[in-house]
């Protein structure tokens, strides 16, 4: 697959109704507030993370959440309209940074235009065959004189009859339309592994057409990535075969588990070892990453870890600063907190800041981290070493979970040479005869080790 800029994103991901602070229902009728300003004060924030792309989640007009649209033509008025939105990803871009925006095709509210036709005209609306499952020999949960098919057993979430050439020229018109109006970057597709094949094929040709480089990541839960991920459809998806490893490996202390994932697929014979998935600790669904960890300490072994393992790293809002947050059976609101600046840099764990910044430029100035190949040398319960390296550069990553130091020897396919900790404090470390000694690896932190004829 040909490297294009997405290899180098590293993203900021925010869910906007919940960090500007917006109603939790939209009335429809109040005007619009443009909330979404707030993204301008954090622009030098997002740059300091080294982050060059930022993902929105959804800002179209939505009952609640976002996710159940009413108009796919229209910014939310609960976070402003569509020319103060313009304003603001222009503003961004002349920052260097990318958006690509939530998309969320498998499924709409029950305020959505369509359906409220269906609800007022039933079998005579014209928009019957917009949605799947549609039938009229039964009630629905909210009984309403026909039944339809629901997203995950939601039936405020009415899913689309995406094979209805209606139903698709609609979506693909409002892609082109924030696109042309808005020069968004690319779109993160919202349960893409529930989204009919056949349309994402289209999506994928039309958005092109209009954008060559435009970037299409979509949420995939289970299932074998390649079937999305490939030139004629998906340019990436969310990885979460390792989402559950990259913390319960460290709450476990078990690096066996991650270091599976990892093998599998990135190693030598590894099934993704040339996709570029979409990697993360935490985001809107599920648990923060420090309310998720047993020692809070293991925060930083485990940002390491996403920065230089095969993948584009992509940053939950707050959790940058160990932001709290617990996802419960009757809520995600806590996952999706109105943020200020001032708690980022207030916040007991506002070092990871810091921390994130270093480990952003450390992959941005090392191809051998963005596309080289992936190699494990020690697995330990604690410790794991694994190599990148791409023609002549080679980083050795060294990590250590535990509460204590530990000194390792690492095996090496070169009899000597001399490596550099690009994380620390340029320390060199020397190889003779095959093995290089690494001592201190310090409690809960870790080495990137650049050989020296990289420089």
């Amino acid at each position: 697959m040909q490297k294009k800029w997405f290899h180098k994103a590293q993203f900021y991901h925010i869910y906007p109704l919940g960090f500007c602070g917006a109603p939790l229902k939209n009335d429809f009728n109040s005007s619009s507030v443009n909330r979404l300003d707030k993204i301008y004060g954090w622009i030098e924030h997002i740059k300091s993370l080294g982050a060059n792309v930022l993902y929105l989640g959804p800002v179209f007009e939505s009952t609640s959440h976002g996710y159940d649209t009413k108009d796919y033509y229209w910014i939310d008025r609960r976070l402003g309209d569509n020319e103060s939105f313009k304003q603001l990803l222009t503003e961004l871009h002349r920052n260097g940074i990318k958006v690509i925006l939530d998309a969320v095709f498998n499924h709409v509210g029950r305020d959505f235009w369509a359906f409220k036709d269906l609800l007022e005209n039933k079998n005579t609306s014209s928009f019957a065959h917009w949605f799947s499952g549609l039938n009229f020999s039964g009630r629905s949960l909210f009984n309403d004189p026909f039944n339809y098919e629901g997203w995950n057993g939601h039936y405020n979430l009415v899913k689309l009859n995406l094979s209805n050439p209606e139903v698709k020229n609609h979506l693909l018109n409002a892609v082109k339309t924030w696109i042309d109006e808005f020069d968004i970057d690319g779109l993160r597709l919202d349960a893409a592994d529930c989204v009919d094949m056949n349309f994402l094929l289209e999506l994928s040709s039309f958005t092109k057409e209009i954008k060559k480089d435009f970037f299409l990541v979509g949420e995939v839960i289970h299932g074998d990535y390649r079937k999305w991920v490939n030139d004629k459809t998906l340019d990436s998806v969310t990885n979460y075969e390792c989402y559950k490893g990259l913390y319960s490996s460290l709450n476990d202390k078990n690096y066996f588990e991650i270091a599976y994932a990892l093998n599998r697929q990135f190693g030598k014979h590894g099934m993704y070892s040339d996709l570029p998935l979409y990697n993360f600790v935490d985001n809107h669904d599920v648990t923060r990453i420090i309310s998720q960890l047993k020692d809070t300490a293991n925060i930083y072994p485990l940002y390491i870890l996403l920065f230089t393992m095969p993948g584009i790293p992509s940053i939950y809002y707050g959790s940058e600063a160990g932001i709290e947050g617990i996802k419960t059976k009757e809520s995600d609101h806590p996952l999706r907190l109105c943020i200020e600046l001032k708690d980022i840099y207030e916040n007991i764990h506002k070092d990871i800041v810091q921390v994130i910044s270093r480990l952003s430029q450390i992959r941005k100035n090392n191809d051998a981290i963005i596309s080289g190949s992936y190699k494990q040398i020690i697995v330990g319960h604690q410790q794991f070493v694994f190599t990148r390296e791409i023609k002549n550069e080679t980083v050795i990553v060294a990590l250590n979970s535990s509460d204590k130091d530990a000194t390792l020897e690492i095996k090496l396919e070169e009899d000597s040479a001399e490596y550099e900790d690009i994380l620390n404090n340029g320390e060199i470390f020397s190889a003779k005869n095959g093995k290089m000694n690494v001592s201190p690896l310090w409690s809960n932190w870790a080495r990137i080790l650049r050989k020296k004829n990289n420089i």
